[in-house]
């Protein structure tokens, strides 16, 4: 969630650097910014602001700083308000060490109750201004008995007393150019330069400078000085970790002209489309290949269920694959929050295969979720964005999304991309369980291969006409979207897309559950979307279609307004409604990654029309580091 970055070296001046990567970070969210540096005389030099990083570069050109390493940090509060004493980065009593933090100690008012007691005077409210205290303390204590500590065997001691999670870097100033960073749950990055190092908690924020980076894993401590990273875990032992160089395109960070990253995003799906099927399918064999997956195939060919866990749109992207998983294997999926996963006690074994699903590798529950898995003996495979994230490296096999960097909060390649994935996913259980015929596969994996082309069509209509619907409906106080069957947790997700970005109430629901209470909420103000799309070669999908007109006017006869998106060649359904959205038409398991541009789209116009930050939207983080 908080956003880190530091830099030791020569080559370059630390405060631009930090302050660069720092706005590269802003779309994780945070509520205030500082910046702490040394190396331009005997002290460390702070700077902090509350709001966004332009109140700290206003501090800075006030109060102007220079150094040769340093750290920084955008700060999202969850001890102490967002006020200017509680930014970070937090000193010591002496103001030689400084700290900042990335997650929640769980024990910080027993460790302050202690701190205090010892003398230790706190300026703060936050839970991290305790781990600079307990640095100095450990310090304090060599010293006395006539020891001399390292900063990197100070922190180690201190953090061997916090209980939580935190990603933390720590700079001395007793110790110039040296960083000290060490990671138990929230991710932690090292980039390896020229003569140059960094640290951060997310690849954009060091992106500009270097794409060889070590993903540090729980446990893991790294010092940086100008001559090397050393990587040591808590107990002082060394450790490896393998170089992991980065193929993401600095330049595919930038708004390329865009409005919104949000907007670019949505553009770039047909490419993340393609990425994530490139080199995976054989038109000619029907064959899928996931050679990241590393999972023998006795092993799903034995299986009894699948089990998925995931969060957010990575769990309504589950839900979507749940009805691909048991309609092309017929095999039993079960899809859970990753949040409420651990404290039901599942039942799980080595016939169970887990699934787990997150864009950034490194969401908090969904670790919890995959480690359960793996504690009762059940393979995990995830489907990920990010190469060498924590869930790829405990996971028994990958399946990565080639989405790219995504930057806006509110999800959208990563999704569409999170679909394709796990389309492939069960196209190939199905093919290794022997319950899809070749030539099956073969059309199936052809239309696939056509979905890009399609989006393209959608983005190209569809986005001029989301604009005027935007301005009919931008002032409602709440919408409604219903889907059936594998398009209901596409109406889901087009809610939570409204909901984030234009803080406008949205709810999804089961399109037959409407006799069950949420007619009562239809009279002329509600605008209902309509996921009214079909499949005319799938029985099923005929007859989810006609029960969805029956809903439509149910809805039409309270006065509700409906915008409905439906198949391209519907002659029926713009006589029932106000608005159609219209898709191309496409088998009913891949209808989800057309149906949901349109939503992405309507609502990204109504929160521009709205004046809403679109990128940034209000307490929200792109990633979700912390339980």
């Amino acid at each position: 969630m908080c956003g880190i970055v530091g830099y030791v070296g020569s080559r370059k001046d630390v405060v631009p650097v930090i302050i660069e990567g720092l706005r590269r970070l802003e779309y994780r969210g945070y509520d205030s910014a500082g910046i702490a540096v040394g190396g331009n005389g005997d002290c460390l030099q702070l700077r902090r602001a509350p709001g966004k990083l332009r109140r700290l570069e206003e501090v800075l050109r006030d109060n102007p700083i220079a150094g040769t390493y340093g750290i920084g940090h955008t700060r999202w509060a969850t001890h102490g308000r967002p006020t200017e004493e509680n930014a970070h980065p937090h000193r010591d009593c002496t103001g030689r060490i400084v700290v900042v933090h990335n997650g929640i100690v769980e024990n910080y008012l027993a460790l302050k109750h202690e701190l205090s007691a010892q003398g230790h005077k706190f300026a703060t409210e936050t839970d991290t201004e305790i781990i600079a205290h307990l640095v100095e303390q450990q310090l304090s204590v060599a010293a006395q008995s006539g020891k001399q500590l390292s900063l990197e065997d100070a922190v180690r001691r201190a953090v061997r007393r916090l209980t939580g999670a935190f990603a933390i870097s720590v700079l001395s100033a007793d110790e110039p150019d040296k960083i000290v960073a060490a990671r138990n749950g929230p991710p932690a990055i090292v980039g390896v330069g020229q003569d140059e190092y960094f640290v951060a908690s997310d690849v954009p924020g060091i992106l500009h400078h270097t794409r060889d980076l070590y993903f540090l894993a729980d446990g893991d401590m790294a010092v940086l000085t100008r001559n090397g990273v050393t990587l040591t875990d808590f107990d002082g032992h060394p450790i490896q970790r393998p170089l992991q160089h980065i193929l993401w395109d600095p330049i595919q960070a930038e708004k390329g002209g865009y409005k919104h990253f949000m907007l670019k995003e949505i553009f770039e799906q047909p490419r993340a489309i393609l990425d994530t099927t490139l080199g995976r399918i054989s038109l000619d064999t029907g064959k899928v290949f996931l050679a990241e997956m590393k999972i023998p195939d006795e092993t799903f060919r034995h299986a009894r269920n699948i089990h998925i866990a995931a969060c957010g749109t990575s769990w309504h992207a589950a839900t979507a694959g749940k009805f691909m998983i048991e309609r092309l294997a017929r095999i039993p999926a079960e899809v859970d929050y990753a949040s409420e996963f651990r404290y039901r006690d599942p039942i799980l074994d080595q016939r169970t295969v887990g699934l787990l699903i997150t864009q950034s590798g490194e969401t908090a529950d969904t670790l919890a979720a995959q480690r359960e898995m793996i504690a009762k003996g059940s393979p995990t495979v995830a489907v990920c964005n990010v190469v060498g994230s924590m869930i790829t490296r405990e996971a028994h096999g990958t399946i990565y999304t080639h989405a790219g960097p995504e930057i806006g909060v509110a999800s959208t390649k990563a999704f569409t991309a999170q679909l394709v994935a796990l389309f492939l996913f069960a196209v190939h259980l199905a093919q290794v369980r022997g319950a899809l015929a070749a030539d099956d596969s073969r059309a199936l994996l052809t239309e696939l291969n056509l979905l890009p082309g399609k989006v393209e069509e959608i983005l190209r209509t569809c986005d001029s006409e989301c604009d005027p619907l935007a301005r009919t409906y931008s002032n409602a106080r709440d919408f409604l979207f219903l889907g059936r069957g594998i398009h209901y947790p596409i109406a889901l997700e087009g809610a939570l897309k409204l909901k984030e970005i234009s803080y406008i109430h949205a709810e999804g629901y089961p399109a037959g559950e409407m006799k069950h209470g949420p007619n009562a909420l239809i009279d002329e103000t509600l605008p209902v979307v309509v996921l009214a799309t079909k499949d005319d070669s799938n029985r099923d999908s005929v007859l989810r279609y006609e029960k969805t007109l029956s809903n439509i006017q149910e809805v039409t006869a309270r006065s509700g307004k409906v915008i409905a998106v439906a198949t391209q060649g519907d002659q029926h359904i713009g006589q029932l409604v106000e608005h159609v959205l219209f898709v191309p038409p496409a088998p009913e398991l891949l209808q989800p990654v057309l149906d949901v541009i349109p939503l992405q789209l309507l609502a990204y116009h109504i929160a521009v029309r709205r004046g809403c930050d679109v990128d940034q939207p209000r307490n929200l983080a792109k990633s979700v580091t912390v339980e």
